[in-house]
């Protein structure tokens, strides 16, 4: 009897893991599915004629107070409010280069190739991170790095057909712009990361704190956005918007569920952040069908599947540590 009852309960904890972690996927991969919406949107308003400084900072501003309620729901505003008070210019300095410096060059970039030509390259921020791992105490791990330069491999194939046809130009200046804020966003989320900890922020409330402290930047931004190309327009104001609803804290808040459902299990854990992926993918399937994209080479194919395999592997790898 006793047997039986220890049998039962095991294969009930043993469900409960399993649908843990089948919720968890389905959480990452709507993430995923949501944080495309970042290159999509950007590379529409772009066609349409929208100034590039308008998308970065609209997006900025309008997820402010969305993630201010959030935060205020939770009753952890005023933590974040004295935090930034102990220490305003280490705050406007990391939020203004993980935040400012990350997004506005990648806004800039989208002008110069499709969607998903944007996304896949940004993948580079993967090992763009882990070069900068030396910065804080830790050394660079081998197996990761190698993992790293097969997404790196993958992001090359991707842009040999570019040169090919003459347009070899607008991807330097697009390739420059996005490892500028490939380096900014980890630079500056790890700075704040680190000083987080003193306050002991959760994630959400670093990151209204960032977003806040970055606002001097999006409104100066803004400034040279009016100067340069007017007042934006009202679908460019509407996709910024939802830019900022389902990119800034949609995909944010479905992958930190995602994660917290999986955190004391490691390898559930890599396989859940390896979902992240799938931003290539629905970025080339989105592009394409609604942008009018122009499809990948069949070598842009080959690199666009390295960067993914490099990807998951590289998220497997971590959690096997």
């Amino acid at each position: 009897m006793l047997q039986i009852l220890y049998n039962r309960a095991i294969i009930g904890v043993y469900s409960y893991e399993t649908s843990q972690f089948a919720r968890a996927l389905w959480y990452g991969i709507l993430g995923a599915l949501f944080f495309a919406f970042t290159f999509i949107f950007n590379r529409s308003m772009n066609l349409s004629g929208g100034s590039w400084m308008w998308s970065a900072s609209l997006r900025y501003l309008f997820s402010l107070p969305m993630l201010a309620v959030l935060v205020w729901r939770k009753g952890e505003l005023a933590g974040v409010l004295s935090a930034i008070k102990k220490a305003p210019l280490t705050w406007l300095v990391w939020s203004t280069v993980g935040f400012g410096i990350f997004y506005g060059p990648l806004s800039l970039a989208s002008i110069y190739g499709e969607s998903w030509f944007v996304a896949a390259t940004w993948q580079i921020t993967i090992l763009a991170g882990l070069l900068l791992t030396p910065l804080f105490g830790q050394s660079v791990p081998g197996k990761q790095l190698l993992m790293t330069l097969v997404i790196l491999l993958g992001i090359i194939l991707i842009q040999i057909p570019y040169f090919s046809s003459g347009l070899g130009s607008g991807v330097v200046r697009a390739s420059l712009l996005i490892l500028l804020a490939a380096f900014s966003y980890p630079m500056g989320n790890r700075k704040m990361m680190v000083h987080c900890k003193q306050d002991q922020l959760s994630t959400t409330q670093r990151v209204l704190g960032m977003t806040l402290m970055s606002t001097p930047f999006w409104l100066l931004l803004s400034v040279f956005a009016v100067a340069d190309a007017g007042l934006p327009s009202g679908g460019q104001i509407l996709q910024s918007l939802i830019v900022a609803v389902f990119s800034g804290v949609v995909a944010t808040l479905f992958f930190f569920e995602a994660t917290n459902l999986v955190k004391h299990n490691h390898k559930q854990l890599a396989v859940v952040e390896a979902t992240q992926a799938g931003e290539v993918l629905f970025t080339l399937l989105g592009g394409c069908l609604f942008l009018g994209d122009s499809l990948p080479s069949l070598l842009g194919f080959f690199g666009i599947a390295i960067v993914t395999i490099g990807i998951i592997g590289n998220s497997l790898l971590t959690g096997s540590d």
